[in-house]
Parts: C-alpha cells; sequence; structure tokens
C-alpha cells in the first residue's frame, strides 16, 4: 500500500512542478526522498510514512512557485488519499519546517523533520546545489554574479546547519567540492575577469 501511495505522489508532484526550470524539478524532489530514506534508515524512532510523504511533497506549495495558502496543494493530495487529520497535520508540519528562508533560526522539533530539512539542504550543495543555483539564477533573470552570491547568503552556511551526524558526513563532503569549484573559478578569473575575481574574493574569505 505504501509503495502506491508513494508513486501517486511522485507523479501528482510531478504534474504540479512539470513547467519548472529553475531546479525544483521532479529530479530535485526524488534525490530528496531517496536522501531522506538513506537518512532514516535504521532508525527505528522515525515515522518512515511521514518522512516520505513530506519528502515527496515538500516543494508542492513553495512560494518561490505557488501562490497557495495554508500547503493545499499538499492536502489536497492527502485528502485525495484518505489520509485522517492527525497524519496530514504531521506531514504539513514536517514541511512547514524544510524552507530554509523560513527556518533560518528555527531548528526542527521531530526526528522526521530534520531528515527532510536535511535531506533538501543537502541537494542545495555539492555538484547539484551548484547546477541547481545556475538553473534558478538563470531562470529568474540573475546574472552570473548576482548568482554566485548564493553561495555566500546560503550555500556555504549549510554545512553547519545539519541536524544529523550522518548529514553532516555528506555535507562535509559536498561543503570541499563547493570551495573547491569556487577556488577554480577564481583561479581562471584572475587574468580574465576583475570583476568576477572581486566577487569571488568575497564569497572565499572565509575559505582561502
Amino acid at each position: 500500500m505504501a509503495a502506491g501511495v508513494y508513486d501517486r505522489a511522485t507523479e501528482y508532484v510531478r504534474g504540479l512542478l512539470k513547467e519548472d526550470s529553475g531546479g525544483h524539478d521532479i529530479g530535485h524532489v526524488l534525490r530528496v526522498y531517496r536522501t531522506a530514506l538513506y537518512l532514516a534508515e535504521g532508525r527505528k524512532d522515525c515515522d518512515l510514512m511521514i518522512v516520505s510523504l513530506a519528502a515527496i511533497l515538500h516543494d508542492a506549495d513553495d512560494s518561490k512557485l505557488f501562490d497557495t495558502v495554508d500547503y493545499e496543494n499538499a492536502r489536497r493530495f492527502l485528502a485525495s488519499e484518505g489520509f485522517d487529520a492527525s497524519l496530514t497535520e504531521k506531514v504539513i508540519g514536517v514541511i512547514d519546517q524544510v524552507s530554509y528562508s523560513k527556518n533560518r533560526d528555527r531548528r526542527p522539533c521531530t526526528l522526521e523533520a530534520m531528515i527532510v530539512q536535511d535531506a533538501d539542504r543537502l541537494d542545495a550543495m555539492g555538484a547539484f546545489g551548484i547546477a541547481r543555483t545556475f538553473a534558478y539564477g538563470g531562470r529568474n533573470g540573475r546574472d552570473m554574479k548576482e548568482s554566485l552570491r548564493h553561495f555566500s547568503d546560503k550555500l556555504l552556511k549549510l554545512r553547519d546547519l545539519m541536524n544529523l551526524e550522518r548529514s553532516k558526513e555528506i555535507a562535509d563532503k559536498r561543503h570541499e567540492f563547493m570551495v573547491s569549484y569556487l577556488k577554480e573559478m577564481y583561479d581562471e578569473s584572475k587574468e580574465t575577469d576583475s570583476q568576477m575575481l572581486d566577487v569571488l574574493s568575497d564569497i572565499l574569505s572565509s575559505e582561502l
């Protein structure tokens, strides 16, 4: 039964996100879902259904993509599956704790929320994080320098915001990859792009 629900949730979200080209597509959702399952692996104190549904539905009402109120897209799917109010509110409660912009100073209050928040943030790091940053920037009319500011504004801060030890191990590797990428861009800019060099120097000031 559970596998069927997750498949239907995935197809529901695929439909919602089919027009997105800014890094919040179904590929992102599935990576977050699979990472969340990995982080939850072996945790007997974790409700895997809540983790799974929250991970799959976490962008169904993202304010960058939708003008919905009170997670109505996520609620619509959960209602269509006949989930009771208790499970619905637990799933919505986890989704509400995922967003970086909404939760900068707030730690998740449940293990399930910690897992899904970490999984989402991990997909903002490393190779996929870099690709998604420029995809989102291009979609929203940002030039390369503006997109690079996202590294100092958010991406390079994520390693220190992980909730779980397993997440921190992954985040360490992805953080180092992002720093390596920025350092390579810095080196390539030395003789060719003084404005880009200034931007990168500022971003990497704590890493060089």
